[in-house]
């Protein structure tokens, strides 16, 4: 098939790259319009314009998508159909009516599920059992089109947000090769989306970041995995912010420890056998890699042995 492919973000490169491989012919590849990052403020590209122009497709990035200078130059490519991943914006009729086959988004949940800008991190925040990706058409609302196909996989204890980002790119390759196939082939019913399950994944701020440890600490657990690594969690303590990058359910032999630091305040920390555990509204996490202001990333262990005066007083168990 003749296809424009609109993507910004890493997560828009696997399916790129699986669609060139399969043979399809892409005419040109539309992203984002590079942004300076960085100390010096520097331009830097965006992967799925990276990963174009490695492959020899041509690249436009248009400020405005609703621009009619760029919606007459898609219209004159003639295009079966528009791919579109984690593009950053919400496209007009003017431009989803275009192609032959319509405009195919590939959206990173399991819809009506988590729309919006973050659904793969809202699924880990909020305690989701499974997630996937989803197939669908795209319409004038966010993430509001009908459903073509959907895979799912479970979420694990240990996924993070920027785990399953990873895994979810890398399953949109074969996914989307294989939907238009079937779109070609005329076997694709639509199914219309369940309004009444929708929820939304806004953008993610820093602000986020930050723990409330009063909460159920399955809550605070999923929070510091959902926002990892971009933009990660933290804590106040003595004044100055402690990052927390992993963290643990305790097992069974570290619950019956912890029981005789059962009474403590949440924001409590406790130690033993160079473990690190946080007391939450409910009980206690271990935490497995903090990050003292100013200092590197580093384990559990190694953090009590030489930056344990970071924490303050330190229930030991």
């Amino acid at each position: 098939m003749r296809i424009v492919y609109m993507g910004t973000p890493d997560f828009a490169v696997p399916a790129l790259k699986a669609l060139k491989e399969a043979g399809h012919e892409i005419l040109l590849a539309v992203s984002q319009p590079d942004r300076p990052v960085g100390r010096h403020m520097e331009l830097k590209p965006t992967p799925v314009k990276e990963a174009a122009l490695s492959l020899g497709i041509p690249v436009r990035q248009p400020e405005k998508a609703t621009d009619p200078e760029f919606i007459e130059e898609i219209r004159a490519l003639s295009p079966d159909v528009m791919v579109v991943a984690a593009y950053g914006k919400i496209l007009r009729p003017q431009l989803l009516s275009i192609p032959k086959y319509g405009c195919i988004n590939i959206h990173g949940s399991l819809l009506p599920r988590w729309r919006g800008a973050a659904p793969i991190q809202w699924s880990v925040i909020e305690g989701d059992e499974k997630t996937g990706n989803t197939i669908m058409y795209m319409a004038e609302g966010m993430d509001t089109g009908d459903i073509l196909m959907q895979q799912e996989i479970p979420i694990e204890d240990e996924d993070t947000g920027g785990s399953l980002f990873d895994k979810l790119a890398g399953m949109s390759g074969p996914l989307i090769v294989e939907a238009l196939d079937l779109l070609e082939a005329g076997a694709l019913v639509p199914q219309k989306q369940d309004e009444s399950k929708a929820t939304y994944a806004p953008q993610l701020t820093k602000e986020m970041g930050e723990l409330d440890l009063s909460m159920e600490r399955r809550k605070v657990f999923d929070r510091i995995r959902g926002l990892y690594p971009w933009p990660g969690t933290f804590m106040k303590t003595g004044g100055k912010l402690l990052k927390i990058h992993r963290a643990a359910m305790p097992d069974r032999i570290e619950e019956d420890r912890l029981k005789k630091a059962a009474d403590v305040p949440a924001g409590t920390f406790a130690a033993g056998k160079d473990r690190l555990y946080l007391k939450c509204g409910d009980g206690f996490l271990r935490l497995l890699t903090v990050q003292a202001e100013g200092k590197k990333a580093m384990d559990a262990a190694d953090f009590l042995r030489g930056s344990r005066q970071a924490l303050g007083e330190v229930k030991e168990v």
